[in-house]
């Protein structure tokens, strides 16, 4: 096959004219707009802004220092929220991909952003997909699609196969065309739809914002009363008056309880960040205290990434040299797939036998192999392929193929590798048995929320089977269930998702489906994810948490992100959530008191002053009607 030549220099000068390039933003968090937005347009900040500006006008800045209030407000939060920001524009930069890009004028390394349609861009293991595309070179090409479909398994790629931006190369080598660059990119078009910034939910904040708005209603009655008091039962000016009565108004309002809840978050920001866990809203950390259901993406968050050889289960005979094949097969793969680096792992010390032929795995054939001298012809691939499906050894394979397991076949064949009629008779000598890298650290997360009464949903685009069989190793007890076979009725989906704890096949629209029926069922919803396909979940999550090493879109619109990847940090997350809540709460009701003190203080001294002139003429007639 001729490789496809690129795009000349003029060819790439009329894209770009035409607005056909890669060339968009790609937003790695909030702006900073947002942020100083965030924390700086707040109803306490309105409120003593507006009681300052009052102050001012009377031409006295001293009594004006509780003015700083509203910067020490606003500073807390942005200083913590801009850091966090500077750490993930900084993990953006250090993980973008730099394309291998193909044209007529040379092969060179370019940005993502520099990328035209039609390009031709080249592909080798641990490549990133930075644009959709069409292979058109192939070379036992394999893709992880994981941050995409969720779909843990990688897929083989053929001429004429769809790539899509944000998929990962795991073995082999091939080339691609640009379909679609931009916005028209499918990873692209989801992080679109999540790119509406929204504040955390937080009840702290809204329980302070509902005794803001009750008392700016206050604070006007209030404000006139003791205007009235201090120009019509005093000497005082207009500028003593007004002075007094600002004096008189701030203690209703209870900066002392927004400033110590802002700086409450903030500890509680620094003890996690020690933990390598990035909070991007403070009130973040109170909101995972108080979820009551958490979705997992299994992919990424409760698996790594790669296999690993769980078992080699021995067929018929003992043959000792099992582990040796083994070992010799992964070193003559010059290429390996994820299958064979698993296989390398567990075998890693191979005989160092004379090799005579190799037969690299490639989609079509599903099998790869080689021949030694002296050490016969082995071959290793899908037993369904190798075998007869009437045969033992079959049917134990699809038995254990059936609890969400990889199964690959070891086999001595009659003829070399290269042979034309290879793989040939193929005598069965050994099954082996691959999973899912489980974290280590999973099972005592999920252990930990069990007992906290907190509920978690695996939801995973893998197959049903194999999310199951992960969540049966985690201990996850339910029902496991396709969810091609959800219901589209929101509360049919909300009363099935009571059901079951284990779901398959979730597409992103899904995934967002089910956080709207949990919260629809008075749900406190966190749900974590590294992939692009849990971007629409996450978004609309009460807490979304996502993993550091996950995609540039799921950090983005993540409150917190576990820059370490670990789901053990989580409980440690709510921990400290529930410390800042109980800390809180303790000395909220001190402030309170203090604003309702002086709230009644001033409503009463001026309604008593507004009735002293009535009640005057009151005695006096009443001393009157005596004397006669």
């Amino acid at each position: 096959m001729s490789a496809a030549p690129g795009l000349t220099d003029a060819e790439v000068a009329q894209r770009l004219a035409e607005g056909k390039s890669n060339d968009i933003p790609e937003r790695t968090t909030r702006s900073v707009a947002q942020i100083i937005r965030a924390n700086v347009f707040t109803r306490i900040n309105a409120i003593l802004g507006v009681l300052l500006a009052i102050v001012l006008a009377t031409g006295s800045v001293i009594n004006g220092l509780f003015g700083l209030l509203i910067i020490a407000n606003s500073i807390i939060g942005m200083i913590q929220e801009l850091r966090a920001k500077q750490t993930l524009d900084s993990l953006a930069i250090l993980g973008q991909a730099k394309p291998l890009v193909r044209r007529r004028s040379g092969t060179q390394t370019r940005f993502p952003s520099e990328v035209v349609l039609d390009d031709i861009i080249e592909l080798g293991p641990g490549d990133q997909v930075v644009v959709d595309g069409e292979v058109v070179e192939d070379r036992n090409l394999e893709v992880d699609e994981s941050l995409l479909t969720g779909e843990a398994d990688p897929i083989a790629k053929d001429p004429g196969d769809p790539v899509m931006s944000g998929s990962f190369v795991v073995s082999g080598t091939g080339a691609y065309r640009a379909t679609k660059v931009g916005r028209e990119a499918y990873a692209a078009k989801l992080a679109a739809e999540a790119s509406k910034f929204t504040l955390v939910k937080s009840e702290l904040r809204n329980g302070i914002n509902r005794i803001l708005q009750f008392i700016t209603y206050l604070l006007v009655p209030a404000g006139l009363l003791t205007v009235y008091t201090q120009l019509f039962t005093t000497k005082a000016g207009w500028r003593e008056s007004v002075l007094r009565t600002v004096g008189a108004l701030v203690p209703m309002v209870p900066e002392g309880l927004v400033l110590m809840t802002s700086i409450a978050f903030a500890v509680g920001v620094i003890r996690l960040g020690q933990r390598r866990c990035l909070v991007q809203e403070l009130p973040a950390i109170e909101g995972l205290a108080r979820v009551d259901v958490v979705c997992a993406d299994k992919t990424g968050t409760l698996t790594e990434s790669g296999m690993r050889v769980s078992e080699i289960s021995g067929l018929g005979t003992a043959d000792d040299r099992i582990v040796d094949v083994l070992a010799s097969l992964a070193a003559a793969d010059d290429r390996p797939n994820a299958s064979m680096q698993a296989i390398a792992a567990a075998c890693h010390s191979p005989p160092g036998w004379s090799l005579t032929a190799t037969a690299s795995f490639k989609s079509a054939t599903k099998w790869s192999g080689a021949s030694f001298h002296d050490h016969g012809n082995w071959v290793i691939g899908a037993p369904d392929v190798l075998l007869d499906s009437a045969s033992t050894a079959a049917e134990q394979a699809e038995r254990i193929g059936a609890q969400g397991l990889r199964v690959l076949l070891l086999g001595a064949s009659d003829v070399a590798v290269d042979h034309p009629d290879a793989p040939g008779r193929v005598t069965p000598v050994a099954l082996v048995v691959l999973e899912q890298k489980i974290r280590p650290d999973a099972r005592e997360t999920l252990e930990y929320f069990a007992d906290q009464g907190i509920s978690v949903k695996v939801i995973s685009g893998d197959n049903a089977v194999s999310v199951g069989a992960v969540a049966g190793k985690l201990g996850l007890r339910g029902e496991v269930l396709d969810a091609r076979q959800l219901p589209a009725e929101p509360a049919e989906l909300a009363d099935t998702l009571e059901s079951f704890t284990t779901f398959g096949r979730v597409r992103p629209d899904q995934k967002r489906a089910i956080v709207h029926a949990l919260q629809s069922h008075g749900h406190t919803v966190a749900m974590t994810g590294d992939g692009v396909n849990d971007v629409l979940a996450l978004k609309d999550a009460d807490i979304a948490v996502a993993m550091g090493a996950g995609s540039p879109a799921s950090r983005a619109v993540a409150q917190i992100v576990l820059l370490d990847n670990r789901f053990a940090t989580l409980p440690y997350v709510v921990a400290e959530g529930r410390r800042v809540i109980g800390n809180i709460e303790r000395v909220a009701n001190l402030f309170l008191a203090k604003t309702v003190y002086s709230a009644l203080l001033a409503l009463l001294v001026g309604i008593e002053c507004l009735l002293a002139k009535p009640l005057g003429l009151i005695r006096c007639c009443i001393r009157s009607n005596r004397s006669m």
